[in-house]
């Protein structure tokens, strides 16, 4: 298969937004569960260090933890704006990348082809 770094670096982004959106989906599926803390994914800057560093990015699981915000009454810290927010937010980024990376593959027919 023919890849370089900046598919390899998509496909990484495409992994880790698709976690972040999988735990997004689950903080708001537990928006009222009692004592239930939210989970925040964090990939980018792993990611950003490894383009930085001239290294091949990795497709990996992405570091998931806990979210500090404040707790509500019930021991809850879901607040079901911010989740909203990042899904959309997650699902527009992947939108982007999956377009880049369409882009990318449309080169590459079209390089195949003229050769």
């Amino acid at each position: 298969m023919i890849t370089d770094t900046t598919m390899t670096a998509l496909h990484a982004a495409l992994t880790g937004l698709q976690q972040r959106a999988d735990v997004t989906a689950d903080n708001i599926a537990n928006v009222d569960t009692p004592g239930f803390l939210a989970s925040r994914v964090s990939f980018e800057s792993t990611l950003r260090d490894e383009l930085a560093n001239g290294e091949t990015p990795r497709v990996q699981q992405s570091a998931v933890n806990q979210s500090m915000d404040p707790t509500n009454t019930n021991g809850n810290n879901v607040n079901l704006d911010t989740e909203t927010t990042i899904a959309t937010e997650t699902g527009l980024r992947y939108q982007l990348a999956l377009n880049a990376l369409d882009g990318k593959y449309s080169l590459l027919r079209s390089a195949l082809r003229t050769s």
